[in-house]
């Protein structure tokens, strides 16, 4: 289930940067070729972009490739280095669970505003916090059963 989860993500992920290509691509060529600028490009390019770094930002963190403290996780014993990746999955199961909740109010207190450029509600837009809460969330119960089955990934000190 994981393995598919991550082509999920990986697809949502490049969509969203495709989206964001083809926008600006698009408004290029229509204001300096056709002398007639798109007005909603800047709009959905920006949130194109917001979609994109909320479903990359949850593959990184299943593939293990986010930013972290190297010397953290190499100098220290293996004992050490199993709490400390234990800490970060529950950290990280906590931050979305606090994001979806966060913007999901978020949506509800401003959602029903209609964005100036595309003239849809913003809550199109703003859902894309909730939507990558819940995704790292998924994403961080997917890798709490590692830590209670003795099954660790990375190098052993």
């Amino acid at each position: 289930m994981k393995p598919l989860y991550k082509k999920f993500l990986a697809l949502a992920t490049g969509s969203s940067l495709f989206v964001v290509f083809a926008v600006v691509l698009t408004s290029s060529l229509m204001r300096y070729l056709f002398n007639a600028p798109l007005q909603w490009s800047e709009e959905v390019a920006k949130y194109g972009m917001i979609y994109g770094t909320m479903f990359g930002m949850v593959l990184c963190y299943l593939d293990d490739i986010h930013i972290k403290f190297g010397f953290l996780e190499y100098g220290v014993p293996a004992f050490i280095k199993r709490l400390l990746n234990l800490a970060l999955d529950l950290i990280a199961l906590g931050t979305g669970a606090v994001l979806a909740w966060s913007g999901y109010q978020f949506v509800l207190k401003r959602g029903g505003i209609d964005a100036p450029g595309t003239g849809l509600p913003m809550s199109v837009f703003q859902s894309a916090m909730v939507i990558g809460g819940v995704c790292l969330v998924i994403a961080a119960l997917f890798q709490l059963p590692a830590h209670f089955k003795g099954k660790q990934t990375g190098i052993e000190v």
